[in-house]
C-alpha cells in the first residue's frame, strides 16, 4: 500500500538553467539561471529593455529561446495541458476591439473549462464596466481590467503578468493588487508580475528576479535577500572590503554604503537592513560595476554569485 505522506514534490513554477534570447545577434538575456518555487508572488525588476518581457515570453511559450531551458511547472516545453495552467498578461493588452466586454468573457469562459464567471464578473464589476460597451471605447485602464479578468478568470497555476498596472489609476491599482493577493492566498496560484515601478510591489511580492542587461543581478525569497544586506553610513574615507560593496555615494561628509552581508561590519558605522526600494536602486545604479557578477549562479540566500 502506498503511503499517503509518500507525495512527489511539487516542481518549480520556473527553472531556468543558462537561459538565452537572442535577436538578430543582440542578446536580450544571456546566461540566466534561477528557480522560482511554486505559490509565490514574484517581482521581475529591472530597467526598460532589460529582458524582462523576454523572459515572461519564454514563460508563456510565445518565445522560444536560443540557448539554455526554462522549465515551466516541470514541463520543458509546451503542451496543450500546460498552456491551460498558464495565463499571460502581455504589455500591449491585445483585444478584439469590436467585441463588448460581455461578449469577450463570453470567449474566456468557451476556450477555457476551468473558467469562473464570478470572478471574472467582480473584476469588471470593480471598474464600473458596462457589458455592452465595445472594447475599442474603453481607456488603457478599463482595457487592462478587462484583460486581467480574462486571465483570472481563466484559474491558471502560473500568472504572467508583464507591466500590468502602467496604466491604471491607484485606487484600480489596489483593488486589483488585492485581488492578485488573495488568489495567491487562496488557490496558491504563482504569480509573476514585472515592473519598473518599484513601489508598486512593496509589500507584494515575496520572491523577486532583478534582471538587468540581460542578466539575472539577484534572484531570491525577499525576505532572505534584504536580511543579506546592509545600508550603512559613515564618515567619508572609511574604507570596506571590496568584495562586500554593492554601491558607495559620497553625501558631504559622510558615505552612504550598501554592502552584501548579514555580519556585522568593523568601523564607524550605523544603519541596518535596507528597504526593498533601497536594495534594487543600490543595485541598479552599478550596472555591473559592483556586488555580485552578472551570472546568476544562485547561493544559500539566493544572491547571484
Amino acid at each position: 500500500m502506498d503511503d499517503p505522506t509518500n507525495t512527489p514534490p511539487v516542481p518549480a513554477a520556473l527553472a531556468a538553467d543558462g537561459l538565452g534570447k537572442r535577436y538578430r545577434g543582440d542578446w536580450a538575456l544571456r546566461d540566466c539561471s534561477f528557480t522560482l518555487p511554486a505559490g509565490r508572488i514574484c517581482g521581475v525588476v529591472g530597467p526598460n529593455g532589460a529582458g524582462k518581457s523576454t523572459l515572461l515570453g519564454i514563460a508563456a511559450r510565445l518565445l522560444t529561446p536560443t540557448e539554455g531551458e526554462l522549465r515551466v511547472l516541470g514541463e520543458p516545453s509546451a503542451t496543450e495541458e500546460l498552456r491551460a495552467r498558464i495565463a499571460y498578461v502581455a504589455q500591449d493588452k491585445p483585444l478584439y476591439p469590436g467585441f463588448t466586454v460581455a461578449e469577450t468573457l463570453r470567449i474566456g469562459q468557451e476556450l477555457n473549462p476551468s473558467w469562473d464567471q464570478d470572478l471574472a464578473q467582480q473584476i469588471i464589476d470593480q471598474g464600473e464596466l458596462r457589458s455592452k460597451a465595445k472594447i475599442g471605447s474603453l481607456s488603457g485602464g478599463q482595457r487592462t481590467r478587462v484583460t486581467l479578468a480574462l486571465a483570472l478568470g481563466k484559474r491558471p497555476d502560473l500568472l504572467l503578468l508583464d507591466e500590468p498596472m502602467a496604466d491604471l489609476d491607484p485606487l484600480a491599482r489596489h483593488q486589483l493588487m488585492g485581488t492578485l493577493m488573495a488568489e495567491a492566498a487562496d488557490r496558491g496560484t504563482t504569480i509573476v508580475l514585472s515592473s519598473h515601478i518599484l513601489p508598486e510591489l512593496d509589500g507584494v511580492i515575496d520572491y523577486l528576479l532583478l534582471v538587468q542587461s540581460g542578466r539575472i543581478r539577484l534572484s531570491g525569497d525577499l525576505e532572505d535577500l534584504l536580511d543579506g544586506h546592509q545600508l550603512l553610513a559613515g564618515p567619508a574615507g572609511t574604507e570596506l572590503p571590496a568584495d562586500v560593496v554593492v554601491e558607495r555615494r559620497s553625501a558631504g561628509r559622510r558615505v552612504e554604503v550598501l554592502v552584501r552581508t548579514e555580519e556585522p561590519l568593523s568601523g564607524p558605522w550605523e544603519g541596518g537592513r535596507p528597504s526593498l526600494e533601497e536594495l534594487l536602486l543600490g543595485y541598479l545604479r552599478t550596472p555591473g560595476t559592483a556586488g555580485p557578477a552578472v551570472q546568476a549562479q544562485p547561493t544559500e540566500n539566493g544572491i547571484a554569485a
